[in-house]
């Protein structure tokens, strides 16, 4: 078996994700968290996240949500974005995320995601091109 790719990117810290205090206001993590799956979805999988949404009327949706806030991230730190697939099922996936700063890891989170339709807001099976794409992401 051959290991899972982790997709990766790189996000700067900018004043607007700070508290006074110079470090990450911890909500922003989330936004961030957000970026990187979105990222994920039109550099790594190349399926297209505005597409899935205004034309496919698709959206995954954050069910569940756990994180651990391992240090603070402070103004001006470069972080390395990190996603791999823990799960893939029938209409959903738990992914890991975490972000790092000169390899020390600040936050690690797994969230579960789900496809859903826009018109109708139920879940509906992840599409065979999709679940072809994001195996490769998968970790054991």
């Amino acid at each position: 078996m051959t290991a899972a790719t982790a997709y990766t990117c790189l996000k700067e810290i900018r004043f607007h994700h700070c508290d006074p205090a110079g470090i990450v206001f911890y909500p922003q993590y989330f936004v961030l968290f957000h970026e990187l799956i979105e990222d994920w979805f039109n550099d790594g999988l190349n399926i297209s996240y505005s597409e899935m949404i205004a034309i496919h009327r698709k959206g995954i949706p954050t069910v569940r949500l756990e994180c651990d806030f391992l240090a603070p991230s402070r103004l001006g730190d470069v972080l390395t974005m990190q996603l791999n697939v823990a799960r893939l099922g029938e209409s959903s996936l738990r992914v890991k995320l975490s972000a790092s700063h000169l390899g020390k890891k600040r936050i690690a989170a797994t969230q579960t995601v789900v496809l859903i339709s826009l018109e109708t807001m139920r879940p509906m099976p992840l599409p065979e091109d999709y679940i072809f794409r994001m195996t490769p992401f998968v970790s054991e």
